[in-house]
């Protein structure tokens, strides 16, 4: 990389990520390429976000026509793009659903997490407003979010003290006997993405489903990176067959441009200013998702992703059977892997071998390599990205 870049991304960008120091310069579907022109094979999509891959035509032409036209006006006037595209929300995820538009998962939970505590001041007569998360879960970086994200790694003293009234449990059994009379939802992904690429039993949680709705409980479902088909459904929920209170979704939904939503089944819950966004749901990023979303249909319908799911994770097998010294276990939904590492020190060595062999790849969990390629990725470049792969652990089997 450009050293004088490098330069002045420490000097004047916050030290908030432990960077990699390669120039992307172009991107092509799963491929990507830095400014000496060598090629690496995405197996990350920027952490779920581009769902339809790198420099998609189809969604470069929409933004640059809706951009020539209107960028942003604000959520005081109606906005044809963001209204069409809570109707097809609607469609796609079949609940019927109202939806508010935000700008990050975060944004998304933080969202859910208000809905839910208005719910439980409106609805009972003593005041409900805890809420049940899992460990190991990841739900987003604000203080709130941070606080109903079950890792205590992240709850450190710097940013306290934390909102009170989240708790969090190791067991979907352990929820049951958590609740008391304050508690007004669980909220939980149906593959814990940060902790670990851990999906969760569906009849363990079409139960719970079935327990917190005969209790009116709500059962908010983070699909922040499960979402808009990375599982091989448009949510996890419909892979599950359960229908959630409230559903969150960002990551894959712009497929690059930053979206958040908040999909819920309690439509009148909100009254004009209990929430909203400068932002949220403009011109430009709900085109953008549209575009996404039409795109990722027709690869459903089409039956193309349920044969790269196939193939991705017929691909990964081999590399987990080959090197059982190095992996303990193949993880994960659709094209939402991972393969246990050994240990961490293994996992770091593995994703830095990797991209030197020109293969991306990512880290999950304590001890977890996490792999989420674009929805849209390609056979040549699922062969090239795990042949790099195989070469990359090979190199470190003979160090």
């Amino acid at each position: 990389m450009n050293e004088q870049i490098e330069q002045i991304d420490k000097e004047y960008v916050l030290h908030t990520y432990s960077r990699n120091y390669v120039n992307f310069k172009k991107g092509i579907n799963a491929t990507l390429f830095d400014e000496n022109d060598k090629d690496y094979i995405d197996f990350t999509s920027g952490i779920a976000v581009c769902s339809v891959g790198h420099g998609n035509k189809r969604v470069a032409d929409k933004i640059y026509e809706q951009i020539l036209n209107i960028t942003h006006i604000s959520n005081l006037y109606a906005i044809e793009p963001q209204a069409k595209l809570a109707k097809k929300l609607k469609e796609l995820c079949g609940y019927d659903i109202r939806t508010f538009f935000a700008n990050s998962g975060a944004e998304a939970n933080e969202g859910a997490i208000k809905i839910a505590r208005k719910y439980g001041e409106t609805k009972f007569e003593n005041k409900r407003y805890k809420v049940i998360t899992l460990e190991h879960s990841f739900h987003g970086r604000t203080i709130t979010t941070v606080k109903a994200t079950g890792q205590s790694s992240m709850h450190t003293p710097n940013f306290a003290p934390y909102p009170d009234g989240f708790s969090y449990h190791n067991k979907i059994d352990d929820i049951y006997n958590a609740i008391d009379n304050e508690t007004v939802a669980v909220m939980i992904e149906l593959v814990q993405g940060e902790g670990g690429v851990q999906p969760f039993d569906k009849k363990e949680i079409q139960e719970l489903a079935k327990f917190l709705k005969e209790n009116d409980i709500l059962l908010i479902i983070d699909e922040v990176q499960t979402g808009v088909y990375r599982t091989g459904e448009f949510l996890a929920a419909n892979l599950y067959e359960i229908e959630p209170d409230i559903v969150t979704l960002a990551k894959g939904l712009g497929g690059g441009v930053p979206i958040g939503a908040i999909m819920t089944t309690l439509k009148d819950i909100f009254s004009p200013g209990d929430h909203g966004s400068t932002f949220g749901g403009n011109y430009l990023v709900t085109t953008a998702a549209l575009e996404v979303l039409d795109i990722l249909e027709e690869v459903k319908d089409s039956g193309a992703l349920a044969e790269t799911i196939i193939y991705f994770n017929k691909k990964l097998n081999e590399i987990y059977e080959n090197h059982r010294e190095i992996f303990t276990d193949n993880v994960g939904l659709g094209l939402m892997r991972g393969l246990r590492v050994k240990d961490a020190d293994t996992l770091a060595l593995v994703i830095k071998t990797a991209f030197e062999h020109g293969v991306l790849v990512l880290k999950a969990g304590k001890n977890t390599l996490r792999l989420l390629p674009a929805l849209t990725i390609s056979k040549e470049e699922m062969n090239e990205g795990f042949k790099r792969l195989e070469n990359a652990l090979d190199k470190i089997k003979q160090d």
